[in-house]
């Protein structure tokens, strides 16, 4: 890597006109009787109080906040969305305050959250005018809420009002300002849903998203972060969204990312101006963001930005949960925005393999609206194993080795943290040591569905998709191939439910009745494989958010089910596949497998969940297992299937 430098323009510290803009009423959104919570008004108090510290905001112009006015906030949010936002404070609210935040996505309201929210947007706003004018070279914004997951009619994700997007639109609409196209680069660790809605179809707008993903499982939880939505219409082309796997990615990945996606595009583009979501939640230490960022890879990330757009550039905080992290980071940007001392990296570092497939993934499906990604794919570099410095990288000889420990070190379900008496986020010291453990522990998968057909299930466990599919799986952990296979029937009743899936499309899936008759008969296929491996195909199942620093099914888990017959994981208890049932035992194996609950059945039953047939290619890939497991030849197959469908559950 290189090192960040002092600029070339011979501009000196003193010339730079910085403005950045922090107000203590945004201190007063918070929950309700002080809960603890991880986005907390003590982010922007470390933020400040660091740059104070550093003597950073002596150099700067320190503006007001000021609060947004309704109209602007009306170019990105519906009517009754504004109307709740600007009354939830009030006297007529105190009642049902918090029952109205529970109806939303991660969200809480407080007395105090009106009025921070019409801050946080207008002060987005104030600092992006005063930078589009000229009086300002560039701007910091240190905001709360956040707001890049805010949609048109919704809050979620800690985000009340979009304050990047509602800026974007302010920008756009005052033609006197005569910025005609914006780039807005999403560096938060989760993906921008909020802004990318905004700006879908709108082609004067790049939107710019990299972030921790999963196949759709991180939080936000949608497909709307996969690489494969690049924006309608005339914004087809203009939504770029680089969707990487799971944690642990650090300062080469992102840098990767800027070299061979970012700015070539961002040179073809051109932009009048630059908008960055900065949230800070992919830095090291994070315990929602699980990577590796470190304050020279934010530094990096945005020197590269600077040459673009006159250097007319906005940050405004988004996320970032570490207050040591988002602190040091904030004020490593800072630096970079008063052209001041290099920011040295004396490690050297190599992205990991996955990282350079997303890259080589997104160049291709925008090639044919960006030329500049027609050219062949870059030299794909492996990782290289470094010694580890003191702030971690990705530096590994392969993603899966020593995951365990930065798994520990780093990624924390939301359940795991505590907070203490002056709300600052530790990181609890949950071990991840239960792969070792389970990873000796054989159970049987017993399959019903698609998974019946070897080369589908492998999917789960090596990554991938078979023909039929549209979307890939993340694979497991541990990539063995099953240590034996064998078929049987159980006395269960099979059956298609749900309207669409991620993967197959249009159509039911697969379920099993919990509940045994001795009428019913399923065949089924018993994939050995370990405990641990059971562990990630079912969250591969529920397409879940959650974090892996604790198993969703453990040896305890285990044992209840062999007393109870079936146990619900509370952990995914909104998904799918949320009640693993005990089917016996073969060779003193456990028989599990995945599927609805009783519950379930009875909105099967009433309607409230529809009963559906497979698509074509859904039912095919039942088939191709049936038949080549030597179960059925291939007309009883159909004959199975179609059974299943028809028969009254």
């Amino acid at each position: 890597m290189e090192a960040v430098d002092s600029g070339s323009d011979g501009a000196s510290r003193s010339q730079r006109r910085v403005g950045i803009v922090y107000d203590e009423r945004m201190c007063r959104h918070h929950t309700p009787d002080n809960a603890p919570h991880p986005e907390n008004p003590d982010r922007i108090r470390a933020i400040w109080n660091e740059l104070q510290a550093a003597g950073i905001t002596q150099r700067c112009e320190v503006l007001n906040a000021k609060e947004a006015e309704d109209k602007y906030i009306l170019s990105v949010h519906s009517k009754s969305h504004v109307d709740l936002i600007r009354n939830i404070s009030s006297k007529q609210f105190n009642s049902r305050r918090n029952i109205i935040a529970s109806e939303f996505d991660s969200i809480y309201l407080n007395k105090g959250s009106s009025e921070a929210a019409y801050l946080a947007a207008g002060s987005v706003i104030e600092v992006a005018k005063r930078v589009a004018k000229g009086e300002l070279d560039s701007a910091f914004a240190i905001v709360r809420p956040p707001g890049h997951h805010a949609e048109h009619d919704e809050a979620m994700g800690f985000c009340l009002y979009n304050n990047v997007a509602i800026a974007t639109k302010f920008l756009l609409n005052k033609k006197e300002l005569g910025i005609n196209k914006i780039l807005i680069v999403d560096w938060d660790v989760h993906h921008g849903n909020g802004t990318q809605k905004t700006f879908r179809k709108d082609p004067r707008v790049l939107f710019f998203s990299v972030h921790r993903h999963e196949f759709g499982s991180f939080y936000p939880a949608s497909d709307d972060g996969d690489y494969t939505m690049i924006g309608e219409g005339p914004g087809a082309g203009y939504n770029i969204n680089v969707p990487l796997g799971y944690g642990r990615h650090g300062d080469a990945d992102y840098l990767a990312v800027w070299d061979h996606i970012l700015i070539p595009v961002a040179k073809q583009f051109n932009p009048d101006m630059i908008l960055i979501s900065a949230g800070f939640d992919a830095a090291v230490g994070d315990p929602l963001g699980g990577c590796c960022v470190t304050p020279y890879g934010y530094a990096m990330m945005l020197k590269k930005l600077v040459d673009f757009a006159r250097g007319k550039i906005v940050l405004a905080l988004e996320g970032g949960y570490n207050l040591a992290s988002i602190s040091n980071s904030a004020l490593a940007c800072m630096e970079v925005l008063l052209d001041d001392k290099t920011v040295a990296s004396s490690t050297k570092a190599y992205p990991f393999e996955s990282t350079w497939r997303v890259i080589q993934a997104v160049r291709q499906e925008l090639k044919a609206f960006w030329s500049v990604l027609a050219d062949e794919s870059p030299t794909k570099l492996t990782s290289q194993k470094a010694p580890i410095p003191q702030i971690l990288i990705s530096s590994f000889d392969s993603e899966a080795e020593d995951v365990e420990e930065l798994l520990q070190d780093f990624i924390r379900p939301l359940s795991t943290f505590r907070v203490d008496e002056d709300h600052h986020v530790l990181a609890e010291s949950a071990s991840v040591s239960w792969r070792s453990d389970l990873s000796i522990i054989d159970i049987w998968y017993a399959t019903f569905g698609s998974n019946m057909w070897k080369p589908r299930f492998l999917c789960y466990i090596e990554g991938g998709q078979v023909d039929g599919m549209q979307k890939p799986c993340s694979g497991s952990m541990d990539k063995s191939p099953p240590k034996e296979i064998l078929w049987k029937t159980f006395p269960h009743r099979l059956f298609f439910g749900r309207e669409s899936t991620r993967a197959w499309g249009l159509g039911g899936v697969a379920f099993l009745h919990p509940k045994s008759k001795d009428e019913d008969i399923v065949h089924m296929c018993l994939y050995k494989i370990t405990l641990e491996q059971f562990n990630d195909v079912l969250l591969q199942e529920n397409v879940s958010s959650y974090g892996m620093s604790s198993p969703l099914f453990d040896l305890t888990s285990l044992d209840c089910s062999k007393e109870k017959g079936s146990i619900d994981l509370e952990a995914v208890k909104n998904s799918w596949y949320h009640n693993v049932v005990y089917l016996g035992m073969e060779q003193d194996i456990p028989i599990l497998t995945m599927t609805c609950n009783m519950s379930d059945i009875k909105n099967f039953k009433s309607g409230k969940f529809p009963l559906r047939a497979p698509s074509e290619d859904y039912a095919n890939t039942l088939i191709r297992g049936l038949v080549e497991g030597g179960q059925l030849s291939e007309e009883e197959a159909m004959s199975y299937i179609k059974d299943a469908v028809t028969k009254p559950l």
